[in-house]
């Protein structure tokens, strides 16, 4: 059984990051990621992981999986257990295999969804206290979730994602701690709207700062990590208490993925009350 003194991490380097294939609307084979910024985009992310606290672990970057470095998609981590992901597309299928290796010499018990679930992990499943906020229909199945939450008997909220540029719940949601999160309201349905709204806190996202990956942000503690280039987001988040850390991470949003993305929280997230 893993044992955290600390926020911990799981972070993968972007040795073999690039833009290979298109499996969505970022992606753009004729507009590579160059290799020397995303490093060093990737380094200063986990630098500034560091000097809030965070335990940054690594897993070992592997030819032929340039998505390898979005550590969120690995799986959902729930206390010892990793849930991990059946991605709906092939050209990710090969990450499953190093997830479950990692996480097992890490002391995690893996499990797998039956088939044919798909489900994309911590990128559309994410605890705001009690309740999984689950995210489906361009990645995962709201079958998966209903699947998830009796396997782990919690409550579960399937949000209804609409706007393809979203694909991910993580690209449009994020819890901030138990009671509150920030979301961009036109990724949802009108029914998901609605439902987000018992959340006592809600903090809505501009549309500019939500094409930015505002809503992809890492929080430990009271420290919210993002994309640089949201300085409303900055703003209202700070008025709430909160302390943002804004950084550059351009070079992954050109494959759909920004700070949230390249990390996995092994220790359980601060808005999840198990």
């Amino acid at each position: 059984m893993p044992d955290f003194e600390q926020p911990t991490i799981l972070m993968c380097p972007p040795d073999f990051f690039g833009i290979e294939y298109e499996i969505n609307p970022w992606m753009d084979r004729t507009k590579p990621s160059d290799h020397a910024t995303a490093t060093a985009q990737w380094n200063a992310l986990r630098d500034i992981l560091i000097s809030i606290g965070a335990d940054v672990r690594l897993m070992e970057p592997v030819p032929g999986l340039p998505d390898l470095v979005f550590t969120a998609n690995a799986g959902l981590v729930w206390k010892e257990t990793i849930y991990l992901s059946s991605f709906r597309h092939a050209a990710r299928q090969g990450e499953t295999p190093v997830d479950d290796a990692w996480f097992q010499a890490a002391g995690f018990a893996t499990k797998s969804l039956p088939v044919p679930h798909n489900f994309e992990g911590a990128g559309d499943a994410l605890f705001c206290g009690d309740t999984l906020y689950a995210g489906y229909l361009i990645r995962s199945d709201a079958s998966a979730m209903h699947w998830l939450a009796a396997d782990m008997g919690c409550r579960v909220i399937p949000l209804q994602l609409t706007d393809t540029r979203f694909y991910h719940l993580d690209t449009c949601f994020c819890p901030l701690d138990p009671t509150s999160a920030i979301y961009f309201p036109g990724a949802f349905d009108s029914y998901a709207q609605q439902t987000l709204k018992q959340i006592p806190r809600l903090i809505p996202v501009v549309e500019a700062e939500a094409a930015r990956f505002a809503c992809n942000a890492v929080v430990v503690g009271q420290h919210v990590v993002m994309n640089s280039g949201c300085p409303q987001l900055e703003a209202d988040l700070a008025s709430h208490g909160f302390i943002p850390h804004a950084t550059p991470l351009d070079e992954f949003l050109k494959s759909g993925g920004s700070a949230k993305c390249l990390t996995l929280r092994l220790d359980g997230e601060d808005a999840a009350v198990w």
